[in-house]
């Protein structure tokens, strides 16, 4: 039975037009950022392509670069269902059907002069990396063949050991952040030649004011889904939000937007209103038997679907790894010092870059310390194709939470990109027992 076909008539209390603002809103500001691209484009102008761990965006902000997220780019063109086209292309010009799909899929879109389901993506005038990713190195290698463009790899030191990794006010945590401090050093002189701009601290300092306050109602956001009902649904909605996190850091406007979406929770935990679906009548209420968590990334090209699954259960995503690694760590809250801006930019980089590598490849103390809170009933696995990155390690991950934690677990694998990989039938199949398991559990518990 679906969610939709048992909803109650919906009372949104005073302020009706806050619910689902955020949803809106961020759809709208999206349609914008993608024509300001297509702008760009048109004029023969050049985007700095960054990617989501470790973007460095406040300081391309500074120089007031336009730029582009190749990995939004991909995801998109899942969304939309036309990634199979353009994976098949990067495929017939050689590029293995193994790899990442967001990498074929970007390889297309160069191939085809920019052009994508949201009007037409720049050309490249820098690209800025991290090891965040392993394929972020030999992604970056295709634009430097393909446009000369210059390219700033920012080596950025891992968690070698989880137990004693070096901590703020460590003489090894300084020695790290001054390593990054040089090679930021380096980013800004690329920048000012590229730009053909100098370096304005001033404004550096604004465009940390404004990631400071956008962090802070990003941390807000995560934590308001402790609450029963919770607000959003984190992999549907959250997605949503993680982009804006993302494309609109260091922005007046993503401050603005954070602002009015910790306005809107606020709000709809006041009122009792959990998650919604839009449907062609409008709002309807999400039943929440099951709170889960996601680790993984969304199956885009049946994203709606693969949500259906869950919801025709009553199981709402309460929580989500995605949403951590996905925003190279900003939803952790860290703030930068505007006193000492270069020098506070280098360590909270260091922070949110090694927190959002953390949180790919230790789904399980992720979980350890979220569990209780969000009082999760299931979590479910989502290995994907695409990503051995994201990908490695996940059964063994599922094993330690199912013993460590006492969760019911599933795990599900398909791809975030390639439709051809999906099983929707199987994965409906699994996801059928999967709640037959939680329901028969819940039952036993209340004998």
């Amino acid at each position: 039975m679906s969610a939709s076909a048992t909803a109650p008539t919906l009372d949104f209390g005073p302020r009706p037009e806050l619910v689902g603002r955020g949803i809106n809103e961020g759809a709208r500001l999206f349609r914008d950022w993608f024509a300001e691209l297509s702008r760009v484009a048109e004029a023969g102008q050049g985007a700095a392509y960054i990617f989501v761990v470790g973007s460095f965006m406040e300081i391309l902000k500074a120089f007031d670069m336009p730029v582009s997220f190749p990995e939004m780019n991909a995801l998109q063109t899942a969304i939309r269902r036309v990634s199979r086209e353009y994976l098949a292309q990067a495929e017939d010009y050689g590029y293995s059907p193994d790899i990442c799909g967001y990498v074929k899929a970007d390889v297309a879109l160069q191939l085809r002069g920019g052009a994508h389901p949201m009007g037409k993506v720049p050309k490249p005038s820098l690209a800025v990396l991290t090891n965040g990713c392993n394929t972020y190195i030999k992604w970056a290698e295709i634009w430097e063949r393909l446009y000369e463009v210059p390219v700033v790899t920012i080596d950025i030191p891992g968690t070698r050991d989880f137990a004693t990794k070096s901590q703020p006010g460590s003489a090894d945590f300084a020695y790290e952040a001054r390593y990054i401090q040089g090679q930021v050093e380096e980013l800004i002189a690329v920048c000012e030649k590229v730009s053909g701009k100098k370096f304005d601290i001033d404004k550096f300092r604004e465009v940390l004011a404004n990631a400071n306050a956008l962090s802070t109602a990003w941390r807000r956001i995560i934590d308001l889904n402790v609450n029963r009902p919770a607000v959003y649904n984190a992999m549907t909605d959250g997605t949503v939000f993680l982009g804006m996190a993302n494309a609109f850091r260091g922005t007046k406007e993503g401050v603005v937007y954070f602002d009015q979406l910790v306005e809107e929770m606020e709000y709809r935990i006041q009122h009792g209103i959990g998650v919604l679906n839009k449907t062609e009548s409008g709002w309807s209420a999400v039943p929440q038997n099951f709170r889960l968590s996601i680790v993984g990334t969304p199956c885009y090209p049946i994203f709606r679907r693969f949500d259906d699954m869950f919801t025709k259960y009553g199981g709402v995503f309460v929580h989500s790894s995605y949403l951590w690694f996905g925003s190279g760590g900003t939803c952790a809250g860290y703030t930068y010092d505007l006193k000492n801006p270069l020098e506070s930019f280098a360590a909270v980089q260091l922070q949110m870059s090694r927190d959002a590598m953390d949180s790919m490849f230790h789904q399980a103390r992720l979980l350890e310390t979220t569990a209780q809170p969000y009082g999760l009933d299931g979590v479910v696995f989502h290995p994907i194709k695409s990503c051995r990155t994201v990908s490695t390690g996940m059964a063994d991950q599922r094993r330690h939470v199912a013993e460590k934690l006492g969760l019911s677990t599933l795990i599900l694998e398909s791809d975030f990109m390639d439709p051809q990989v999906i099983s929707e039938a199987q994965m409906k199949n699994r996801a059928d027992a999967f709640f037959e398991g939680l329901i028969a559990r819940r039952h036993q518990s209340a004998a």
